[in-house]
């Protein structure tokens, strides 16, 4: 599948590498940015065509579907300049900038269908296992989930993907408080300085009537290797620690068991390093459709979004991640940052993008 990338920021370099490492699945026509000294990077640094005006792209390059990968501010008007060129779109994360910018994005482009929104940690290997167990039924009705991973939208999908959560209105109630702690990583890289800075903190609680998450982010978390991932997910027959599954499987049999993941290149393994599969003791849940690739779990992810975007135009499949729920979950997380910044409950209502 072909696809050409608006804007050349430390996003694009994701969908940059995925064309390289599988040639064969994915061809990045080129990427459209702003200055001609960024073309003249974009060329030697990453060996594929630039331009500044997008019509100029899409005259020389035939491609299924436009990514954006712009700041937050631009992102409506790209999204909004390529569906009225009849492209699809997969946008980046968010879609919008705050909830007026997404009423209106939905406003001029929601009917037309075209926009999918690349939220790619829903399909991380460790969550897509997680949610594959869920629809067996293990856990009961999921009824509680708690995420300290990522951040804002991105941690709010993987709620609502845990809690099998839609548009239902919620009642979202957040504080912060500032803690000490180290920065030994950042994007920049490794930090030399080691003195405990004050952090941000951001609790939350999203009540959606009979289910409730939880969210848990301090600042550069996601960069942070002293601040690990944590996911809870309860339901009314077990519930799913990270890994540790505890279930009720019939009266008088509670059970332990664990999702582990199949990884070749191990100890006495001469295969490569790759993930190749992850399941529970009785079933597979995973299998690393990319397997000999050798992709990063955050890899693999983008790829499988990837893949499932160009089947959706292509192929008529069904769209990775619609603009209805990437709204949603920004929806969400503006309410997060509304509470904790003016102490107050926030309650969340029906948008026109519910249906």
């Amino acid at each position: 599948m072909r696809y050409g990338v608006v804007g050349s920021g430390y996003r694009t370099e994701a969908f940059v590498r995925i064309a390289e490492r599988m040639p064969e699945r994915f061809t990045l026509e080129g990427v459209v940015t702003r200055t001609e000294t960024r073309v003249d990077e974009i060329v030697e640094d990453w060996q594929v065509p630039a331009y500044t005006d997008l019509g100029t792209f899409l005259e020389h390059h035939p491609v299924d579907f436009m990514i954006t990968s712009t700041p937050h501010a631009v992102t409506p008007s790209v999204i909004g300049d390529l569906v009225a060129r009849e492209i699809p779109v997969l946008a980046e994360t968010p879609p919008a900038p705050d909830v007026d910018g997404l009423r209106a994005l939905w406003k001029n482009v929601g009917a037309s269908g075209l926009v999918q929104v690349a939220e790619q940690y829903p399909y991380a290997p460790g969550n897509a296992a997680r949610r594959a167990l869920l629809e067996t039924g293990a856990l009961g009705d999921p009824t509680w989930a708690y995420v300290s991973s990522t951040q804002t939208y991105h941690a709010v999908a993987l709620l609502r993907h845990l809690l099998g959560v839609e548009f239902e209105p919620a009642r979202v109630s957040a504080q912060q408080f500032e803690l000490p702690v180290v920065d030994p990583q950042t994007r920049a890289g490794w930090a030399d300085d080691l003195e405990p800075q004050n952090r941000r903190t951001t609790l939350a609680t999203l009540d959606f009537g009979g289910r409730v998450g939880v969210y848990d982010y301090t600042d550069n978390q996601v960069r942070n290797p002293i601040r690990g991932n944590r996911m809870l997910v309860r339901g009314t027959h077990g519930e799913l620690a990270d890994d540790q599954l505890t279930r009720l499987a019939a009266p008088k049999q509670p059970l332990r068991s664990e999702l582990t993941r199949w990884q070749t290149g191990e100890y006495l393994s001469f295969e490569e390093r790759d993930l190749y599969q992850i399941g529970d003791g009785e079933r597979v849940l995973y299998r690393n459709p990319y397997f000999g690739a050798r992709l990063s779990e955050e890899e693999i992810a983008v790829a499988t979004l990837l893949e499932r975007t160009g089947h959706w135009v292509r192929d008529g499949g069904e769209p990775p991640y619609p603009l209805a729920q990437a709204a949603q979950d920004q929806l969400l997380a503006l309410a997060i940052a509304e509470s904790a910044r003016n102490g107050s409950v926030v309650q969340t209502e029906r948008e026109d993008w519910a249906g």
